[in-house]
């Protein structure tokens, strides 16, 4: 399974992790590398119950569908995202780079089955759902920079 919480998954992803460099060239989208970082930290702690996220407000979709196709679609580029995740700002490359692999570590070390943090989109979620959900996140941007 494509989850967090799948040792042989997660070290993919931590050495995809390493081996992105803060100059990589984006084959979409706009934000650069280190904006790619904070990004996917800002989703990834949310999950951990650390930050304030705000809901990104209605979606047209019930929760309940766009879950669904969060895990089981392939994700368009470019794609709108909470407003409270969108890197503006120039971030320092190395130090988002450790604070997702950390985020990783949290993550993955949380119990799958136990209580997990509502999503500020989704509400109420589980563990194999946050675990499948963050690894799909870091897949799809280590992809944009090449990792």
């Amino acid at each position: 399974m494509r989850a967090l919480h799948n040792p042989a998954f997660r070290q993919e992803l931590e050495s995809r992790l390493a081996a992105l460099r803060a100059d990589a060239p984006r084959k979409w989208g706009v934000m650069t590398s280190d904006q790619m970082l904070w990004h996917i930290n800002q989703f990834m702690s949310w999950s951990i119950g650390e930050g304030d996220p705000k809901p990104p407000g209605k979606s047209a979709m019930p929760a309940w569908l766009m879950k669904f196709f969060l895990l089981n679609m392939p994700w368009p580029k470019g794609a709108p995202t909470n407003p409270k995740a969108k890197a503006t700002g120039k971030y320092d490359f190395e130090a988002e780079r450790v604070r997702c692999k950390e985020l990783i570590a949290k993550l993955s070390a949380r119990s799958i089955d136990g209580p997990w943090p509502d999503d500020p989109s989704f509400g109420p979620v589980n563990g194999k759902f946050v675990s499948r959900l963050h690894a799909k996140h870091l897949d799809h941007h280590f992809k944009q920079f090449n990792g």
